[in-house]
């Protein structure tokens, strides 16, 4: 199956220019395409996963990536998308992130092996070097005023306002195709479909750059749809805020728990455009939601294969055991690795190593309201040390109740959790 059908069978197809030509150009050439990524944070996010994946699908279909870094890009800011202007970092700061996300990129693409390995670019590097005269004579030039307001992007946010400094970063994104086309010979871009105005822009530069050459000049562009969610809310955030790639930021189990939960109206989605598996596994998920969706399967399978392409394999073997291990309640098998993940959200007491009668702790880590309510909480059976009950008034915590020397979990009633941290 060609790439392009293999993207619609999958329904990331939102926009392309030619479709045709573009299918010709496919199978006729290896092809070098590129998607930008502009260094907003210190780590990309998994509203970045899938322009990721798809540059993915492409090198696995035998085409060259290329992840554009926004080290340029990134110090003015998109408007596509956005009702406000983006406050601007240093460039001290937007460097930084530009180097974490390179290495994040490293993890999810090959860049190392085969003729169509893929690379990664830094827009810094001509933009940062470009003079505004160069900018003005260059690339000024091929833009009209009402070309660009034509552009959603742009007109979406007129009435509200927008700077001068937002409204020419459909310019610069236009360079950067330009600029790719001259260096890497990249003839297609792709991006979310709210990139469609910057996309076009770009392919009408290149062309317009080189009117009075003969060849004929073949460039593409390629846009996927906006990811949104049955119930309303936005893709990629939680109570806790945005769902990062950064383990250290979200980690594995956190992230392995945002796909497990995942709606039943949403999973079939995720499956289709965020995993590589064959129409014929995804038709069998699908048969499965239908007639057993308390089984859940489709959300275990999206879980585990977007936790092993992003963290590892011993990372979801890492969730999983987590998963098991609070559904149970036995939380005896838990390593401090695997509390500190588990755990990471609920209310921590810092105490020292010494012995402390039960009712103390309960009082001083402000799980009982009082000595009085934590005799009552005890004597009725609703505290729990490592998912043991325990309705000994007289029991002191001691090292025997620390997992690894360093936590004890307690439980009060059935789900309020609390963590006390030994040091």
């Amino acid at each position: 199956m060609d790439i392009l059908q293999d993207l619609e069978n999958r329904n990331l197809i939102q926009q392309t220019t030619d479709r045709e030509a573009l299918q010709k150009h496919l199978s006729e050439h290896q092809v070098t395409l590129y998607c930008g990524f502009d260094p907003t944070a210190d780590s990309l996010h998994i509203g970045h996963l899938l322009p990721i994946i798809m540059l993915k699908r492409f090198q696995r279909a035998g085409h060259k990536p290329i992840a554009l870094i926004g080290g340029g890009t990134g110090m003015i800011g998109d408007p596509s998308g956005r009702s406000t202007e983006r406050s601007l970092n240093e460039a001290s700061v937007v460097h930084d992130y530009s180097e974490k996300i390179k290495q994040q990129m490293a993890k999810l693409l090959d860049f190392d092996h085969g003729t169509n390995a893929a690379t990664a670019r830094n827009n810094h590097d001509w933009l940062g070097q470009m003079t505004v005269i160069d900018f003005l004579r260059d690339a000024g030039k091929h833009f009209g005023i009402n070309y660009m307001l034509g552009k959603e992007s742009v007109s979406a946010r007129i009435e509200q306002g927008i700077s001068y400094t937002e409204f020419s970063y459909m310019i610069l994104q236009s360079l950067d195709y330009m600029k790719l086309y001259e260096q890497e010979n990249c003839t297609l871009q792709i991006g979310g479909s709210d990139q469609w105005g910057n996309i076009t822009a770009g392919m009408e530069l290149i062309r317009r750059s080189r009117e009075n050459e003969d060849d004929d000049i073949n460039v593409f562009g390629l846009t996927m749809p906006l990811i949104t969610k049955a119930d309303g809310s936005k893709f990629g955030k939680t109570a806790g805020g945005a769902i990062w790639l950064d383990p250290e930021k979200t980690t594995p189990y956190e992230f392995y728990q945002f796909w497990i939960n995942a709606d039943d109206r949403d999973v079939m989605k995720f499956l289709q455009y965020f995993t590589f598996l064959e129409q014929d596994e995804l038709a069998a998920l699908q048969h499965e939601l239908e007639h057993n969706p308390e089984g859940r399967l489709a959300q275990k399978r999206l879980a585990e294969e977007m936790t092993v392409m992003v963290h590892s394999q011993k990372a979801l073997e890492q969730a999983q055991k987590i998963t098991a291990s609070l559904f149970s309640g036995d939380l005896k098998d838990l390593s401090a690795s695997d509390i500190e993940q588990g755990f990471k959200d609920v209310p921590t007491y810092e105490a020292s190593k010494e012995d402390i009668g039960l009712i103390d702790l309960l009082v001083n880590a402000s799980i009982s309201s009082s000595k009085r309510q934590a005799r009552e909480d005890i004597k009725n059976g609703a505290i729990y040390i490592n998912g043991e009950r325990q309705q000994d008034l007289q029991h002191a915590v001691s090292e025997a109740d620390r997992i690894d020397g360093q936590f004890t979990v307690i439980r009060r009633g059935k789900k309020k959790y609390f963590l006390v941290r030994f040091s």
